[in-house]
């Protein structure tokens, strides 16, 4: 059997792909849906930004619902303090998701306007507060959440809905709209034609630039104010899944400490820019489909730009910084990540395999035609 201290890195590895994959995967779905009521002009092209992800968002989603059985398989105690603690935020999290399938199916239900009108508005919100919502829990990694655990190892979190929008969160928020417009509106460049394609592009290039604002100013806020959380003394990574055996002090800029210790990282906030630039150039030239590779680099970069500023913590403590949860504290048991880690192996190829067929067979433009015909058919 792997050793348990491999076992938990992978495991963390492995949750970063599957976010990641998350990103670059659905986060199309919630850019267009995000856009489409101001992108298209009229109902027809709104239609045809719609119909580009009609087909893939409910498989695209299959990547969110593996992060979370990833964090309920391999890091329990992070599942039960983040969803307990953060209900209302899920509960908002998950009716904003439940509105797009609903939107979806209910919008040509009626020819009346103001019915589409109404679904139309429901898909933007969709496609918005999901958005911002994943930034804004980020941002609140960063800051650290009001929890703490009792003697029985009981999360207790003592904060409320309002107290998660500080104002470097909500910058964090802003910095996942910016990230996921610009690759929802590449996508949408990418599966239209003109002028809808044009009109995306637009957006997208204003998306990429707001990105690098927001990621410089989160990294300055980051660097000069926020205060990070560092181990104190030595940490058994092969030890007992137990929070309370570590202690934790709190720094200004130590957030940062990774990259200071291992240079090498430093790539990856690198090709955040890189990345962003390279998708706004390749609209300008009309290189759409480089451009959204380079949009799914951006995606990858920043989650993992993320995961290696936190790493080895998951979800730190504000209330009390000794019962942060890390990646050596919160583990299942080695059995049950081995065993784990051996399922994800098997299935997530076949998700990655079903996914690449899937768009291959959808390949191609959506247009206005197609539009038009399948109305007229029905």
């Amino acid at each position: 059997m792997i050793d348990y201290e491999v076992l938990r890195f992978l495991w963390w590895l492995l949750l970063g792909v599957l976010l990641a994959g998350f990103a670059v995967m659905d986060g199309f779905d919630l850019g267009v849906a995000a856009i489409h009521r101001f992108v298209g002009r009229n109902d027809e092209e709104r239609r045809v930004l719609l119909a580009t992800i009609e087909p893939v968002w409910d498989g695209n989603q299959v990547w969110l619902i593996l992060g979370g059985g990833a964090v309920f398989a391999a890091f329990p105690m992070l599942y039960a303090a983040a969803f307990s603690g953060l209900y209302f935020a899920i509960l908002l999290l998950l009716l904003a998701l439940i509105l797009r399938p609903v939107g979806l199916n209910f919008r040509d239900k009626l020819a009346d306007p103001r019915w589409r009108n109404v679904w139309d508005w429901a898909l933007c919100v969709s496609g918005a507060l999901p958005a911002l919502l994943f930034g804004v829990a980020f941002g609140n990694l960063f800051l650290g959440l009001p929890f703490e655990f009792d003697a029985l190892r009981r999360p207790i979190y003592s904060g409320g809905f309002f107290d998660l929008l500080h104002p470097f969160a909500l910058l964090a928020g802003l910095a996942s709209l910016s990230m996921l417009v610009m690759h929802g509106a590449t996508y949408a460049a990418l599966k239209t034609e003109a002028p809808l394609a044009d009109r995306a592009i637009r957006v997208a290039m204003s998306a990429a630039l707001c990105l690098v604002l927001a990621m410089t100013l989160c990294g300055l806020w980051l660097a000069l104010s926020v205060k990070g959380y560092r181990i104190e003394g030595v940490l058994d990574h092969a030890g007992p899944s137990n929070p309370l055996l570590k202690t934790v002090q709190t720094a200004t800029g130590a957030w940062l400490d990774n990259f200071s210790e291992r240079p090498i990282l430093g790539c990856l906030p690198v090709a955040i820019y890189a990345a962003s630039t390279a998708t706004a150039l390749l609209l300008r030239v009309r290189r759409t489909g480089l451009a959204f590779i380079a949009s799914a680099i951006v995606q990858v970069s920043v989650v993992f730009t993320a995961g290696v500023s936190l790493f080895p913590f998951l979800m730190p403590s504000s209330s009390a910084p000794s019962s942060s949860l890390t990646i050596w504290d919160a583990s299942s048991s080695q059995a049950t990540l081995f065993t784990m880690l051996i399922a994800a192996l098997i299935f997530v190829p076949i998700v990655l395999m079903y996914t690449a067929w899937v768009f291959r067979v959808l390949r191609g433009k959506t247009t206005l035609d197609e539009i038009r015909q399948h109305t007229a058919h029905y």
